[in-house]
């Protein structure tokens, strides 16, 4: 019998003291974290306690996901969420790896965690394994302060619930720009290391079945909420309606009834990388 094991991070803040006095603050990341562990238990899976904010630490972070790696075989599956700003550093591996020379990051406590060291774990994950990711961050840090003035009022409306500036900054799932030049400046020797450590691997290099749902495209901002993010509230909203009808497609059909209640600037992606297992594809969402 297969077995389900969940993991939630969600952090409403960072630790100023790295990153150059930004607080990171957000509303609804612990939530998403909390409410997505409840819909991993509802659905069967083995629930880690969440990891929230201060303790959402890189050590802890990579400590969860080697356990996982250990515990689980060929047709178990784990569920990663992941709610909190998105970042973007330096890309040193070349072209082939990042065409924008960016590699995104989650900006956790004590500083990012660069997309090499998740894909680096999730290769340490046994050959069979499904890995069903979510992330409602954003990682396009380049448009943070350029994509609120493309868009008409009512799309700021409906995207972040008000059309003022400064509110709209405060709900970006996304650090901002100054702060991220000022922090990978001072950290770059910290960020080439660890992207010398954790050289990249070629997707199919990687033995377990990935797929990442995403909170937006590569070139959208992700909104904060008072309750849940904006991706996070859509996908557990379709989830409970999925679950009353009793409907049982798989996660691209999943995938399209959570587009559909997104703004039109906020389009959630789905991504599939490691092993290519189509079977895992169309499986009801959360199926064990």
């Amino acid at each position: 019998m297969a077995t389900g094991l969940s993991i939630h991070i969600g952090l409403n803040a960072v630790d100023p003291e790295r990153y150059n006095g930004w607080d990171g603050t957000l509303l609804a990341c612990e939530n998403d974290a909390r409410d997505m562990a409840q819909l991993a238990g509802k659905a069967n899976f083995t629930v880690t306690e969440p990891i929230l904010t201060q303790d959402a630490t890189v050590e802890n972070v990579t400590s969860t996901l080697r356990d996982a790696a250990g515990r689980l075989k060929k047709g178990d599956i784990l569920l990663l969420s992941y709610s909190g700003h998105g970042g973007q550093v330096d890309d040193l591996n070349g072209p082939d790896d990042e065409p924008d020379r960016l590699d995104e990051t989650w900006v956790l406590w004590d500083r990012q965690f660069v997309d090499d060291e998740l894909f680096a774990l999730l290769g340490t994950f046994a050959a069979g394994v499904r890995v069903l990711a979510l992330s409602d961050s954003c990682h396009s840090g380049s448009v943070v302060r350029a994509a609120p003035e493309l868009l008409s009022p009512r799309a700021l409306r409906e995207q972040f619930g008000t059309e003022d500036p400064e509110k709209i900054e405060k709900r970006i799932r996304v650090m901002p720009l100054s702060t991220q030049a000022e922090v990978n400046k001072r950290d770059a020797a910290l960020y080439e290391g660890i992207q010398k450590e954790t050289q990249a691997k070629d997707s199919g290099q990687i033995p377990a079945s990935i797929l990442l749902l995403s909170g937006c495209q590569d070139n959208q901002t992700s909104a904060d909420g008072l309750r849940n993010g904006l991706f996070t509230a859509n996908l557990l909203q379709t989830w409970d309606e999925w679950q009353k009808s009793g409907t049982h497609g798989g996660y691209r059909a999943f995938h399209r009834q959570i587009l559909k209640r997104m703004p039109m600037n906020q389009n959630p992606d789905l991504f599939r990388t490691g092993h290519l297992d189509g079977g895992f594809l169309k499986q009801r969402p959360f199926t064990v």
